[in-house]
């Protein structure tokens, strides 16, 4: 059975130096990346596959599948970082059965209608009320971009939202 180390949400998914740091931090050896449209185009599959960390197994499934693959063998052996690109994402799978315990924000892009709140992390409604309902199903949520930062807590970055 697999250990997840470390679930993170960042709509960036892997990429550069801040992924090989977090993998370090975590020593994480295995990266299952939960996106319903990267697991549907080869390509762009392929590009985020060369940016992994150099021996890190890496495996890309959807939703679904991560949810099924969970049930069958909990994502096999090793240390696990969960990759989501996003919160919608992120509770699909909790509610389909994939319950951890900490879920770090490291990064959601901006668009209209969505407020920063800490660094390039960006939040509308309907986030927070996601991030909401991790709290209330007792889910630590923390904000962090890079290892170097200091953890923000959801408490704080809601009260900043509201501001």
């Amino acid at each position: 059975m697999a250990e997840i180390v470390l679930c993170r949400i960042d709509s960036r998914l892997i990429h550069g130096q801040v992924m090989t740091k977090w993998v370090n931090q975590s020593q994480a050896n295995k990266i299952v990346v939960v996106s319903d449209s990267l697991a549907a185009d080869e390509f762009m599959l392929e590009i985020y596959l060369m940016a992994a960390p150099a021996g890190v197994k890496v495996e890309c499934c959807s939703r679904a599948d991560a949810v099924s693959k969970w049930e069958e063998n909990q994502f096999g052996n090793g240390r696990v970082l969960l990759l989501l690109p996003d919160l919608e994402s992120m509770k699909e799978v909790y509610d389909g059965g994939i319950k951890v315990t900490d879920i770090q924000v490291g990064g959601l892009g901006g668009a209209p209608g969505r407020k920063v709140v800490f660094q390039n992390i960006t939040l509308d409604d309907e986030d927070v009320k996601k991030l909401e309902y991790f709290q209330e199903a007792g889910v630590k949520v923390i904000f962090q971009t890079i290892p170097e930062d200091v953890p923000q807590n959801l408490e704080g970055i809601i009260k900043k939202y509201n501001n």
